[in-house]
């Protein structure tokens, strides 16, 4: 993974983990890593039999999310996550095994370490709303 530990100022986190390119390996290695570790088995069970269409709108998402492209909201408008997740059981298991995946996944791929902070914490932010249960 290209790795640049300190950003121009101006730099999005989209810019600063890379790009599309590293966006995808993040979002890959993520749903490999709930596929392969048991310790993210709560998790990988609320995703169904097929993990593609997730695998995809993730990458659109976070793209946007982290201040690239706007692919999601072009393909479904607003994203409303915590409307869209409502039909999924999330408690704290599954927050905190979404949460310590993707840690792994961008520890894995070495993103630096200030930006895997600061992602990190949004990510716990974001999980604990999530959570329905």
């Amino acid at each position: 993974m290209q790795q640049i530990e300190q950003p121009n100022p101006q730099a999005s986190p989209f810019e600063w983990i890379g790009g599309e390119q590293q966006v995808r390996a993040l979002v890959d290695r993520f749903y490999d890593l709930m596929d392969l570790e048991p310790a993210y088995q709560a998790l990988r069970a609320v995703h169904g039999d097929s993990l593609d269409e997730a695998r995809n709108k993730l990458f659109w998402f976070l793209c946007g999310w982290l201040g690239g492209p706007d692919y999601f909201i072009e393909r479904f408008g607003h994203p409303r996550l915590r409307m869209r997740h409502m039909p999924f059981a999330i408690g704290i298991r599954e927050r905190d095994e979404w949460v310590a995946c993707m840690d792994q996944a961008m520890q894995e791929l070495e993103v630096p370490e200030a930006l895997r902070t600061r992602l990190s914490h949004s990510f716990m932010q974001t999980a604990d709303w999530m959570r329905n249960r």
